[in-house]
């Protein structure tokens, strides 16, 4: 048993269950009926998604005993995920497979484990990805080394990960269909450090070490498909891809890698490199689809979004009424200065539905945002304000929580006692986020003593954000 799970005693009911799914029943050969099923500790929510690439599936409800259970009729052998939001794991089918898992969300990838038919591939996957989180971890200090160090370190990691993955293939016996993603759980994670290298070495070290790289150094992208769609939303494969549209952007001639300030320049050129690079429709559309989105919770200048989106519009042919980032590219240009803030469905701590314009009281006003999920931001930005509000002191600062849970976020109160803030609740959070384009609780929103909005892409935490209140 793996050293992560050597210590975890499953329920009577899930060994039982287990030991009936793993049992050698023979199936037709157009019998493709599958079962998934298991436990949540302390679960953060009444139900797992079952998804397949980034569509829900299925929505697999806890029963009391925080279990689900589900059998398919017809499942389509291959790569599957499951989410307890905010988390989200990979779970393989091969046909007729009958899979149980069991999570904590406490500590969520460390305490999965599979078991039942199917479960030995899965388990494979789960030390490979807790492998590659410890080994990504542990990374930063090598990026700091030669050439010949560097290599040397990051090929003695590779070799050992090849011979457990090597041993694993030989007991699991898997086939090929598997294998796409078994070896590219290894092989992805290694190139990811060869393109991570050169930037993550001048950025730490100011040495610019690209000239000084082996002429065939690249030459593994030469054996990469990159129009294999199967891997199009595997994130060892999407982590790769990254770093290397990273490593291809930043890497002009004289250029310094200053990210911050090269972010709008650096971010259209990787839309042009995938417009190049992929030659499958569908793949480049949800390639761009993953800049657009990283972009987003980057930039928060408004001139550099409708330049980047302009230049996303030109390249991708996805035009579906389902395509979020043209829906959060209109919604943007909703926000402009000078223009209303979208309606939205906010609530007081007495439970009542409020107008900003109302509370606003003819002032400047300062929108701010924050969740339960991350305590040290909430502290910090109410912190923030607090000071803020001793210089400023006839601004508005509206605080707008973002928690499923209105009870939660009355308890959280009380227990805060916040002070120099009008608290709010976003009664439904997923209509905000797509009217204001939340992509990043860090997100302010300055409103003028009109009502207007004055500048909705800002950050309290700005080195220059006192500046857009004079």
């Amino acid at each position: 048993m793996f050293a992560h799970i050597k210590n975890v005693i499953l329920p009577l009911s899930t060994v039982l269950i287990c030991s009936l799914s793993s049992c050698n029943k023979k199936f037709e050969s157009d019998n493709y009926t599958a079962y998934f099923g298991g436990e949540v500790i302390n679960p953060l929510s009444r139900y797992v998604l079952f998804c397949k690439d980034n569509k829900v599936l299925d929505t697999l409800t806890l029963d009391e005993k925080n279990r689900f259970f589900k059998k398919f009729d017809s499942l389509t052998p291959g790569m599957y995920t499951f989410r307890h939001d905010p988390e989200y794991q990979y779970v393989y089918f091969d046909k007729n497979d009958s899979l149980m898992v069991r999570i904590n969300s406490g500590d969520f990838d460390n305490s999965i484990v599979f078991c039942g038919r199917g479960d030995q591939k899965n388990n494979f996957l789960m030390e490979m990805y807790l492998k590659n989180e410890s080994d990504k971890n542990n990374m930063f200090d090598l990026f700091d080394r030669d050439y010949e160090k560097f290599t040397k370190s990051i090929d003695s990691i590779y070799d050992r990960k090849k011979a457990f993955y090597l041993r694993k293939k030989t007991e699991i016996n898997w086939d090929e269909k598997f294998d796409l993603y078994a070896k590219g759980s290894l092989d992805f994670n290694h190139l990811a450090k060869k393109e991570i290298y050169p930037f993550a070495h001048e950025r730490r070290t100011g040495e610019a070490i690209n000239n000084k790289l082996p002429k065939n150094y690249y030459d593994f992208r030469k054996e990469i498909d990159f129009n294999n769609a199967q891997l199009t939303n595997y994130s060892p494969f999407v982590r790769y891809l990254t770093a290397m549209l990273n490593n291809v952007a930043y890497s002009e001639p004289d250029h310094h890698f200053n990210l911050e300030e090269t972010a709008i320049e650096s971010n259209i050129k990787k839309l042009n490199i995938a417009d190049t690079l992929f030659k499958n429709e569908k793949i480049k559309n949800s390639v761009l689809n993953n800049i657009a989105f990283m972009y987003l919770l980057e930039d928060q200048n408004m001139h550099n979004k409708k330049k980047f989106f302009d230049r996303y519009s030109q390249l991708s042919t996805d035009n579906s009424s389902h395509n979020e980032i043209k829906k959060i590219g209109d919604a943007i240009q909703m926000l402009t200065e000078g223009k209303k803030l979208p309606a939205a469905d906010l609530i007081n701590k007495e439970g009542q539905k409020v107008d900003l314009n109302q509370i606003s009281n003819g002032k400047q006003t300062v929108l701010f945002f924050w969740t339960s999920n991350a305590k040290a931001h909430m502290v910090t930005v109410h912190k923030k304000v607090n000071d803020l509000k001793k210089k400023f002191p006839d601004l508005n600062f509206i605080s707008i929580n973002v928690d499923d849970s209105e009870q939660e976020w009355k308890q959280i109160l009380s227990q805060y006692q916040f002070e120099n803030t009008t608290e709010l609740h976003a009664a439904n959070f997923e209509a905000l986020k797509d009217h204001w384009v939340i992509t990043k609780i860090q997100r302010t929103i300055l409103l003028q003593p009109n009502g207007m909005i004055k500048n909705a892409f800002v950050s309290l935490f700005d080195s220059d954000f006192e500046k857009n209140l004079k």
